[in-house]
């Protein structure tokens, strides 16, 4: 594959905010209601200090069309150790492997940073993200049925997924 992998830096802000801003305006990935600032996007990435991170997926070219993150899952010392898993990937870009190579990487980084469990909170109805779920080996834990609403307006139910490192 002629991606790259690699932790996210401040040049590559206005790129994540781009592919987020998407997915909130298309509806179905993220409860956002509407698209975040430079400057939130920004804070949001300098929030995630070791051993969380975020992480970014380049072409060939080295366009940035994809980006990830390992965020703290509860912020109560017990928890350390959870991650919570989020990817977004540039529309362009859906369907071409990428969601797949961001999910590999970002579980081997899961476990050189020595987190125990990975989680994934996801629209029930976000048939990539279930399916990629699946391919990873994750076990759904719950559903909050008409938990959240999207861009779009409609309401959605939320699927919990975790998976043992």
């Amino acid at each position: 594959m002629p991606y790259t992998f690699r932790p996210a830096v401040e040049s590559d802000v206005q790129a994540i905010a781009d592919i987020y801003n998407a997915s909130v305006m298309a509806g179905g990935a993220t409860a956002d209601l509407t698209p975040r600032t430079f400057d939130q996007r920004r804070a949001w990435v300098e929030s995630h200090t070791p051993p969380y991170g975020v992480f970014v997926v380049e072409s060939e070219d080295g366009s940035i069309i994809g980006f990830g993150a390992l965020s703290v899952f509860y912020d109560r010392a017990g928890y350390d150790g959870v991650t919570d898993l989020a990817y977004y990937i540039d529309p362009a870009w859906q369907g071409r492997g990428v969601g797949t190579f961001m999910l590999d990487r970002l579980l081997t980084e899961a476990l050189a940073r020595h987190m125990r469990k990975a989680c994934g909170i996801i629209f029930a109805d976000n048939a990539g993200s279930i399916a990629l779920m699946h391919r990873f080996g994750f076990t759904q834990f719950g559903l909050m049925p008409a938990a959240a609403t999207d861009s779009t307006g409609a309401m959605r139910d939320m699927s919990y997924w975790y998976l043992d490192l």
